[in-house]
């Protein structure tokens, strides 16, 4: 399946896609390429370049790894908006579906991705929504797509306004994060209260007398990563079970996936964990998805043993995380969508997100209408206590009786 709208030029391929060029943007072209290898070389100089805006979840590495262990490789496509000089502005990676006689278009990742916005240069924040929604749709059309789907898009990234996110529905929830730098020093001080660093300096000697010598590790092969996640697999589940929640990370493909993430010379993931070095127990463990300036966090867990819990171990390793990052050169850290304790304890920017629905058919008007609707209600719901606890008891009976 592809789809050229508007094309006005040859397309290019190399650096010339990938620069910037100031001045006013005409209409912009798009196009829908089948599947990723059409796009990878695209892709790839795109995310690499000095001026393209892009999350770690947009990373070509992070979004194969998800389409190939998951299945929805057949279904994967990739947008490309153009300007009429040819020159690349967008790339969005998307998943093609048909669902409920729906032909969706949705972004890749689903909830194990935080942010689903597309690769962008910074200038292209600029162009007028109506253009990039008039060459998307349009794009859309040609392909048989009822509706592009978009969730969790921050309005802005790193600065700039993003351009899938205008005239979006306000989500549930927000995001949260924090900026990194110029040290580990100042950053930990600044990160984390005179009384807070106190209290872990505490917890990490008492945990030390108890246990032994400990160790903050980073996964440095597959094998390695491998490791820690079986022991995340356990701590997650027992932590789910216990709450009556469903596991999302039990199903094989995603821990193919996450495993596969966290493999190779230049991982798309990274694992840390906090163990003892003389048993090799893993006391909590810290992912996430990761690009040459920010780590973005996916998942996290820790032993729920009573006997190692009371020592906040799952605080004494992202203590342990956010200096680590900043040594290493990370600018942005974040802990993902949700609110927690420990995102509110240390994050100092709250990035909001919305969900975009941009309609192609008739039919596909329809679902944006129900689509934008439901979201309306899970927003209450979310912000009102009574309404959310209630939903939650009605979510846990339906569990049980299933």
């Amino acid at each position: 399946m592809v789809a050229i709208v508007h094309r006005q030029s040859e397309r290019r391929v190399g650096d010339e896609a990938v620069r910037s060029a100031p001045g006013v943007f005409p209409v912009l072209s798009a196009e829908i390429l089948p599947g990723l290898g059409a796009a990878e070389a695209l892709w790839r100089a795109f995310e690499a370049a000095p001026d393209c805006l892009a999350s770690p979840y947009q990373r070509f590495a992070w979004s194969s790894s998800y389409l190939s262990e998951t299945g929805d490789m057949e279904h994967a496509r990739v947008a490309i908006l153009r300007d009429q000089a040819g020159r690349m502005r967008m790339l969005m990676p998307l998943v093609v579906q048909v669902r409920q006689g729906l032909t969706l278009a949705r972004s890749v990742g689903d909830t194990h991705a935080n942010y689903h916005l597309p690769l962008f240069t910074r200038d292209t924040a600029a162009v007028p929504a109506e253009e990039v929604r008039a060459a998307l749709v349009a794009a859309g059309a040609q392909a048989g797509i009822d509706a592009f789907a978009f969730a969790h898009q921050p309005r802005l990234w790193e600065g700039a306004p993003n351009p899938f996110a205008r005239g979006g529905e306000p989500e549930a929830s927000d995001a949260y994060g924090l900026v990194l730098g110029p040290d580990p020093d100042s950053t930990i001080r600044r990160v984390f209260s005179a009384d807070a660093r106190k209290k872990l300096r505490s917890k990490e000697k008492r945990l030390i007398e108890a246990l032994g010598e400990i160790a903050y590790h980073r996964a440095a092969d597959g094998e390695e990563a491998r490791a820690i996640l079986a022991a995340f697999y356990r701590q997650k589940a027992a932590r789910l079970a216990g709450l009556g929640i469903l596991d999302p990370y039990a199903p094989e493909a995603i821990r193919r996936f996450l495993e596969r993430a966290a493999s190779g010379d230049d991982p798309a993931m990274e694992v840390h964990a906090l163990r003892v070095v003389g048993t090799g127990r893993i006391l909590a463990v810290f992912g996430g998805a990761v690009n040459a300036t920010r780590y973005s966090g996916m998942m996290t867990s820790f032993d729920a043993d009573p006997e190692v819990s009371r020592f906040s171990p799952g605080d004494l390793l992202l203590h342990h995380l956010v200096g680590e990052q900043t040594a290493r050169g990370r600018l942005s850290f974040d802990l993902g969508v949700g609110e927690a304790r420990y995102k509110a304890s240390i994050c100092d920017e709250t990035i909001a997100l919305v969900e975009t629905v941009w309609p192609v058919s008739l039919r596909g008007h329809a679902y944006a209408l129900v689509r934008t609707a439901l979201t309306r209600v899970k927003r209450r719901v979310k912000g009102d206590p009574r309404l959310f606890a209630a939903a939650s008891r009605v979510r846990s009976l339906l569990r049980r009786r299933g």
